[in-house]
């Protein structure tokens, strides 16, 4: 028989490994089916908050130098600048401005461009798209952004939109992970 200490320290160590058995160390319950007795022994898997996590479950990934100093191809520019003109224009040719319509299109417009920036298989290149969708009434706005980049490697993209009812900004940013 074990001490009460002893299942203590055990039930620890199963449930760090996110395991929990119902069985004790002594009693086994059983359960006639249909006439037959089997062994029961309930096990509950969970998974722990993030906060609860121990610090052997949070290995960092060590990488390998490259000694690459820059990018071997550079972001095509005019390229993406194309991809966000047909996108915008295939998407919002025709649409008039409704707010709640607008707010789930710039999600839609973002990860299509998104999509098709990454199929030009640009390595080791962070992008980052961001859209603006807004009504035309007469108004004027100023959308300004700041990054710290390198200015050899790093650029970005950008394309705006209009019909009579609305405007869209596009924005890629394209930075380069050494």
């Amino acid at each position: 028989m074990m001490s009460d200490i002893a299942k203590d320290g055990k039930a620890r160590s199963l449930k760090k490994r996110g395991s929990v058995s119902s069985q004790s160390g002594h009693d086994s319950r059983r359960k006639e089916l249909r006439g037959r007795i089997k062994d029961c022994v309930s096990t509950v898997s969970y998974m722990d908050e993030p906060g609860q996590r121990d610090a052997a479950s949070r290995l960092t990934v060590q990488m390998e130098n490259t000694y690459q100093l820059g990018p071997s191809k550079h972001f095509p520019v005019v390229t993406v600048n194309h991809i966000l003109k047909d996108v915008l224009t295939n998407y919002l040719q025709e649409e008039r401005y409704e707010p709640e319509l607008c707010r789930q299109m710039t999600k839609t417009i973002s990860e299509v461009v998104k999509a098709q920036v990454r199929d030009l298989v640009i390595p080791r290149y962070k992008l980052i798209v961001i859209v603006h969708i807004g009504q035309r009434n007469g108004q004027s706005i100023l959308i300004g952004s700041r990054c710290l980049w390198n200015p050899k490697s790093d650029t970005f993209s950008s394309y705006v939109f209009r019909n009579s009812s609305l405007f869209a900004l596009a924005n890629v940013y394209a930075v380069y992970f050494e």
